[in-house]
């Protein structure tokens, strides 16, 4: 879907909603219908969201669309994380839903400015959005991590991610989930997640481990060594307890351990 495409259909939304809540006109009138495209409301919204007395909003706007302006995938990343979002997520109904009001697509969108900003040398800032993320939305992502598109935060509460973390394509995580680091180490120190991983409520990942392709983490569980791709871990610390039923466990949320027992 085209950021043109889904940007008519969130107004399409947005209008039917008006006829239904007429109490709701002004607001989605000031948040969606009086813009033309996703980029501009995405800038308008999440600088009112991040804004404080020592930010206002107008300056946090410009560098919304200076991002969106500069970088062509910026626009495509979110509309990647809305339809991500809406296919994977049960409480989600309406693209124009997520984008209002679901904090971890917020948080999201936030994190991509952070890390522009990092990557063109303007660290303060990119630390200024970072704080303001946490303060706001109660995510914390390091703007260095890299993290790739299609991603579905769920609910996104306590949320944190490390400087040197990776996460790819297509990836489910659900709230309180730590991709941290295991002490006072120094250098690539977080972990690495590869494409459609499910990691569970809960669950905290730390060190410099990799957890395969398709690899399902257990809620609450604690990883401190690799997972292999297509393997189910939980458990404090996490043991491997059977292959994933699907390919891509984050497309499925599907969070029953595996009966699939490992076979040696």
């Amino acid at each position: 879907m085209t950021a043109e495409h889904i940007w008519s259909v969130i107004s399409s939304e947005a209008e039917r909603e008006i006829e239904r809540e007429p109490c709701m006109k002004h607001f989605l009138e000031q948040h969606i219908l009086s813009f033309d495209d996703l980029a501009s409301a995405l800038a308008m919204l999440l600088s009112v969201k991040l804004a404080s007395r020592h930010f206002p909003p107008q300056v946090l706007q410009s560098l919304f669309d200076d991002f969106y302006g500069q970088t062509a995938e910026a626009v495509e990343m979110a509309v990647f994380d809305l339809t991500a979002t809406l296919d994977r997520d049960p409480a989600a109904v309406n693209y124009f839903e997520i984008m209002l009001f679901l904090k971890g697509f917020q948080a999201l969108q936030t994190y991509r400015l952070s890390h522009w900003l990092w990557n063109n040398d303007r660290k303060p800032m990119a630390y200024l959005m970072q704080n303001r993320m946490s303060e706001v939305f109660a995510v914390d992502i390091h703007p260095a991590a890299r993290i790739g598109k299609g991603i579905l935060l769920d609910h996104a509460t306590s949320l944190v991610i490390g400087e040197t973390a990776v996460v790819e394509d297509n990836v489910s995580i659900l709230h309180e989930v730590t991709l941290g680091g295991t002490g006072k180490e120094t250098g690539d120190r977080h972990p690495k997640v590869r494409k459609s991983v499910l990691i569970g409520a809960g669950a905290k990942i730390l060190g410099n481990v990799e957890i395969g392709e398709g690899a399902k983490v257990g809620a609450g569980s604690v990883v401190l060594d690799n997972v292999p791709p297509n393997y189910t871990v939980a458990g404090v610390p996490a043991q491997i307890v059977g292959r994933t039923e699907v390919a891509e466990p984050s497309l499925e949320m599907n969070q029953r351990l595996s009966e699939r027992r490992r076979q040696d």
